[in-house]
């Protein structure tokens, strides 16, 4: 039961073969069992879990079910969830109490999933490797000892390791995609503004997007339909019909034009990493699916653009977090400024500081025109460059990530060669694109850790993007496999 797929439990509760409530305890009971170890959970709450699992037993039996109604659910714990503790893996927010839902959140319920619990995360998903969590770093499933990729690497460990058929993730520059690829699952990033970010605390808004991680494509389409849409609340939400992402999911790939970017395959990609990829491209080619080589030019400067962005509007939305109104406050200070720092100094880590330092540094007066201003028009030719490349393809495909997990600590010391970790993934997000990874093989020692494919589609493009994803599952199994530890 722990790994099948959500059409599969949708049919299993719908004939009655399992309960929610019953398949909510197994899942709550591998939690108990395996998150000491993990740590992929922050907050778990067997009452509020099965209060909504027997609600959702009650519409499963008076016919008002739908797809999803019933199946357990984690939300990373970046999402607002009325009564949950919602801490952004934070210090400053380790009190906090959400008096209302996430958008997203609301969906989810309306759809009849069950909350399962909050998961880890970096703090204020500032990282790539969930090591900047208050709460402690997650652990990759498929080797305690590396990391499960950040910042959603909470939500990207559960699945992996079959605590939850699916969770939610945020995506800034890479963060649904890179832990997905790390531990071996499927991680949807969506067009900017297709999910609301009402609820969902901001770390840089005009580039965070929620989405969903599962097991799957079809997992994930099905989840996409169902968390996606317009919100008024949100002024960055667009204003589409609502969309039904399995529509594709049976289309054949013949003549399916797939972009390489030159930039993508160059020095910097291991070859563990490129074997996997360029397998996986062989099995595109087998089911009629053309290559052509694309070129992203300003792909080299997507990371320094990124890094001055991000920390800008991070610098700004952090503000917020002062002491005064909710959250952390320092214990001691003299008066209200001394009282603002010390509650920052206390309640920050030093990721989320080092942010705060460069955004604020680059928008100060006599900087901003020399590195925000400058980091924007970087962030149109990027756009620009996919705008070209589509011109030339249906998608694009590449690595994920540039090696597979590597070990906790490795590196924590050097801040650049972390960011580094999302040098693939970064461009994606500053073109507002969508974008996702799917497992291809492993590689790293031993050959046991998972290596990820990402596929970039056209703005709006999600349907065909989860379908070329889907044609590839139907004929590999790597989506399936699950770590021996879980």
């Amino acid at each position: 039961m722990i790994n099948s797929s959500l059409k599969e439990l949708g049919a299993a509760l719908a004939e009655k073969r399992i309960s929610s409530v019953e398949l909510a305890t197994l899942l709550i009971e591998r939690i108990e069992a395996l998150n000491p170890t993990l740590n992929a959970f922050i907050t778990v709450d067997r009452e509020k879990t099965l209060a909504m699992a027997r609600d959702a037993d009650r519409r499963l039996g008076a016919g008002l079910a739908g797809p999803l109604t019933g199946i357990p659910l984690a939300h990373k714990d970046i999402f607002c969830s009325e009564g949950w503790l919602t801490t952004c893996g934070s210090k400053m927010l380790a009190n906090f109490a959400s008096p209302y839902d996430a958008h997203v959140v609301q969906l989810m319920k309306a759809a009849g999933l069950v909350t399962l619990g909050k998961t880890n995360m970096d703090e204020f998903a500032m990282g790539s490797s969930n090591e900047t969590s208050f709460y402690g770093p997650v652990k990759n499933p498929w080797d305690n000892t590396r990391v499960p990729g950040g910042s959603s690497g909470g939500s990207a460990a559960a699945v992996a390791a079959r605590l939850t058929p699916a969770a939610t993730g945020t995506d800034t520059g890479g963060s649904i995609r890179q832990p997905a690829a790390l531990c071996g699952l499927t991680g949807v990033k969506p067009t900017y503004g297709v999910v609301s970010r009402y609820g969902m605390i901001a770390f840089a808004s005009s580039l965070d997007q929620g989405g969903p991680m599962a097991k799957s494509a079809e997992d994930c389409a099905l989840l996409l339909s169902a968390m996606s849409g317009f919100d008024p609340r949100d002024s960055t939400s667009l204003d589409r019909p609502a969309e039904d992402y399995r529509r594709d999911l049976e289309k054949p790939l013949a003549g399916l034009k797939i972009g390489l970017p030159r930039e993508f395959f160059a020095a910097g990609m291991a070859a563990d990493v490129r074997e996997a990829v360029d397998e996986a491209l062989a099995e595109y080619r087998r089911q009629g699916a053309v290559t052509v080589e694309v070129s992203l030019p300003s792909s080299g400067l997507s990371v320094p653009a990124y890094y001055v962005i991000a920390p800008a509007e991070a610098s700004s939305n952090l503000s917020r977090f002062d002491g005064v109104r909710y959250g952390y406050r320092a214990p001691e200070y003299t008066d209200l400024a001394d009282m603002y720092c010390k509650t920052r100094a206390q309640g920050f880590g030093a990721e989320v500081k080092r942010r705060i330092l460069i955004g604020t540094y680059v928008l100060s007066h006599g900087y901003y025109d020399a590195y925000y201003l400058q980091a924007q028009k970087i962030r149109r030719l990027i756009a620009n460059d996919f705008v070209q490349a589509f011109r030339h393809c249906d998608i694009i495909m590449g690595p994920t990530t540039p090696s597979t997990a590597f070990a906790l600590g490795a590196k924590s010391d050097d801040p650049v060669e972390m960011y580094l970790s999302d040098i693939y993934t970064i461009a994606v997000n500053l073109a507002g694109l969508p974008g996702m990874s799917i497992p291809c093989g492993f590689g790293g020692e031993g050959g046991k850790l998972p290596v990820g494919l990402q596929l970039i589609g056209n703005y709006f493009d999600e349907a065909r993007m989860l379908g070329v994803a889907h044609r590839y599952q139907l004929a590999t199994d790597w989506h399936k496999r699950m770590p021996e530890e879980a």
